[in-house]
């Protein structure tokens, strides 16, 4: 890498944006960011998010992912918003992808048993899903592939 190309980044650019909902709740979500690995982005693009119920089922499993990447979110106001940008991109994807497959999801054990497999994904197999879910004409159809392989 040369001197002048130090502020460009290896990869693609990830950002947490956290939002406080009524009663007590917030909802969590991921946005790519325009960078030089990534020029079809013009502006920001939300990835992927999760509230509510589902959020509430694998919330510690987050919260931990979030803290081992030093990110610690406090409880927020309903309305209030908290930005981290997302050094790790492996957890990034890792999140996006969880956030997408769940947010459907209304039974709650498999909810866990999908978390926890999605959790053990490594960055190529997360990535790999996490495109096909993003890119396809019929995402709902992949994730839905995707839930029943792993569950």
């Amino acid at each position: 890498m040369k001197q002048d190309d130090k502020d460009i980044s290896t990869g693609p650019v990830y950002e947490l944006r956290a939002k406080g909902l009524a009663g007590g709740q917030m909802q969590i979500e991921i946005w790519q960011m325009p960078s030089p690995v990534t020029p079809r982005l013009e502006k920001p693009e939300r990835t992927a998010g999760l509230k509510g119920r589902c959020l509430e089922i694998v919330e510690t499993q987050v919260l931990r992912k979030l803290r081992e990447n030093g990110i610690r979110l406090s409880r927020l106001e309903k309305g209030k918003m908290q930005i981290y940008p997302l050094k790790n991109e492996d957890m990034a994807l890792n999140l996006a992808l969880l956030f997408r497959v769940l947010a459907p999801m209304r039974n709650i054990d498999r909810i866990r048993s999908i978390s926890q497999e999605i959790e053990k994904m490594s960055r190529e197999e997360a990535g790999y899903w996490l495109g096909m879910a993003f890119h396809r004409s019929n995402p709902r159809r992949v994730l839905a592939a995707l839930r029943m392989l792993l569950s």
